[in-house]
């Protein structure tokens, strides 16, 4: 992006106007950062394969359930098991997708929602008491620092 120029831009109407400009970063910020790290609880068979996974739509990933997409998996990688994977709640929506993976999934697999990190924190609601995901750091050198885990009290707390 031609940054000085944007700034330049925002500059001259910030003065034309006599206002301050605030910029709010957005998506792009946040973008690819993030992934929601879960792990399979039970597989149980419909016509396909269903992987029950300890995360909801409806309580970790609200955006999915509202515009009605799958969010991505980035981990096991694509291949040619065909399996649904579906959250823990009884909400009759609480499916993550339907997916095609390198590898069949397992009762303990762990399986990565790509890209979760736009609404996991501000739009996350405790959904028939399911809890939160711990907020985890990867460290550049490898290292995992937990920085926050919700417990029973932060549930207590945010009833009203």
């Amino acid at each position: 992006y031609p940054l000085d120029q944007f700034c330049k831009k925002l500059k001259d109407f910030s003065e034309k106007f006599g206002i301050q400009v605030y910029l709010e970063p957005g998506e792009a910020a946040i973008t690819g950062c993030a992934e929601l790290v879960t792990t399979v609880l039970d597989i149980v068979h419909n016509d396909i394969d269903i992987a029950i996974i300890d995360a909801s739509v409806e309580a970790h990933t609200l955006d999915h359930l509202i515009y009605h997409t799958s969010p991505g998996i980035s981990f096991p990688e694509p291949g040619r098991h065909r399996i649904m994977i579906a959250g823990r709640t009884c909400l009759a929506g609480d499916v993550f997708g339907e997916y095609r993976l390198k590898t069949p999934l397992k009762i303990g697999s762990e399986v990565r929602i790509a890209d979760a990190a736009g609404y996991t924190m501000v739009k996350k609601n405790w959904f028939n008491g399911i809890s939160m995901p711990a907020i985890v750091v990867r460290r550049l050198d490898g290292t995992v620092e937990i920085v926050r885990k919700f417990g029973y009290k932060d549930f207590k707390r945010s009833l009203s």
